[in-house]
């Protein structure tokens, strides 16, 4: 074969194998045009296919039919499609109807409401009992009925002593049972999961009391944990034989409550913490041993109370030396823990504007004023100005309060 035979040879060899080349990127590419419009047309099939129906299934029966809750409407009695397993039917599980809703074509999967699951708080609370004044009483109460059955549940079992599922804290607002609630829940290593009981208040038939369930079944996944009820006295209130639908549902509510705290184990890690302003509204049903068990008041601090209170609100602030917590303790008769933290703070405020870095008695005194208003009623007669003498060193030092 000659020279030039041999070249062209070599450049049709050459050319061939081009084409083959160009032969498999273009079936790559053909092949991924193919993905790309089964991917469309399963688009367009979603954007065109009827929407389906989402359903409670509530019972199956023998017949290859089930009784569904349908979220449009009321209960229907449903056929159940061929590829469903019928393991997983169970009670309260979520289906998919079909648009007609005359059969389950789908389960979905198992989820909780995001209200409830907001409900929880990812941190642990920072707040100790070093951070609370004038409660030590309540404190040993509390660390008994929660901290020591979630920390130590063989001594109560060897004692063969049921503790209390849960303790109920009543008091003034603003008195400190929610900071208790923290700080049982920071102590503890616990879980802590907050709600304020309207959260509960739904209006639609057996919202609440499916709430009330998830809320329980969160807890107890959660364990050791600690569930706060605040002001549960919105759903908790005394029953009335003639109501309108809402109150009805409110009392579903509470019907569900009563029964979860009911169901479980007082030793299996869950504690519930109720808190009210309103003890006298509450329905005595809540109120029954094996429910709330204990029941702890928080009342208005005493003079020893409110001292410890400023001390604890005051120990990051610079105090001038003229200040005299103990008198400002005896002059806020009346006054709450949150009070006195409004304060400590209007007398911070009252400093800054006065271009100064520490904080004086005179700050206090115009602080509590302002906060407390007509709530001081010890140290304050009925004019308009009051002249107060301080306990000091300095026995000269007046104060002249507006």
């Amino acid at each position: 074969m000659s020279e030039s035979k041999e070249r062209r040879f070599q450049e049709v060899l050459d050319y061939v194998k081009y084409l083959e080349q160009r032969i498999q990127e273009m079936e790559a590419e053909i092949s991924l045009l193919r993905r790309e419009i089964k991917y469309y047309k399963q688009e367009i099939d979603k954007l065109l296919a009827p929407p389906l129906i989402e359903g409670i299934l509530l019972e199956v029966l023998d017949d290859d039919r089930a009784v569904v809750k349908s979220t449009t409407g009321p209960n229907l009695i449903v056929g159940i499609s061929g590829n469903i397993d019928r393991s997983k039917l169970l009670p309260g599980t979520y289906v998919v109807l079909n648009q007609r809703g005359s059969a389950i074509v789908d389960i979905l999967p198992k989820r909780e409401d995001p209200v409830v699951r907001a409900m929880e708080v990812i941190e642990r609370p920072n707040t100790r009992y070093s951070d609370i004044g004038g409660l030590n009483e309540q404190i040993r109460e509390l660390r008994e009925v929660i901290e020591l059955p979630l920390k130590y549940p063989h001594l109560f079992r060897e004692l063969g002593v049921e503790p209390p599922k849960g303790v109920l804290l009543y008091g003034p607002p603003g008195c400190g049972k929610t900071l208790l609630a923290k700080a049982v829940a920071g102590e503890s290593e616990a879980t802590f999961i907050r709600l304020v009981a309207s959260e509960l208040a739904q209006k639609f038939v057996g919202e609440g009391a499916r709430m009330v369930r998830e809320l329980f079944a969160l807890a107890r996944r959660k364990a050791p944990s600690i569930v706060l009820i605040d002001e549960i006295d919105a759903i908790a209130a005394k029953r009335l034989d003639i109501g309108t639908s809402g109150e009805r549902e409110i009392h579903r509510t509470l019907t569900q409550l009563l029964a979860e705290l009911d169901g479980f184990d007082p030793l299996d890690n869950v504690k519930v913490i109720a808190a009210t302003n309103r003890i006298d509204v509450l329905d005595p049903a809540i109120l029954r041993p094996g429910r709330f068990d204990r029941i702890i008041e928080i009342p208005l601090p005493d003079a020893g109370g409110r001292f410890e209170i400023f001390k604890i609100h005051t120990r990051k602030m610079k105090l001038s030396e003229d200040v005299d917590l103990k008198f400002l303790a005896m002059m806020t008769e009346g006054a709450s823990g949150a009070d006195i933290k409004a304060i400590c703070t209007e007398a911070g405020f009252s400093a800054i504007r006065s271009n100064r870095t520490y904080v004086t008695q005179e700050d206090f005194i115009k602080a509590i004023n302002k906060v407390l208003k007509n709530r001081v009623k010890q140290h304050l007669n009925t004019s308009n100005t009051y002249d107060y003498t301080v306990g000091l060193k300095d026995n000269e030092h007046r104060y002249l309060v507006i």
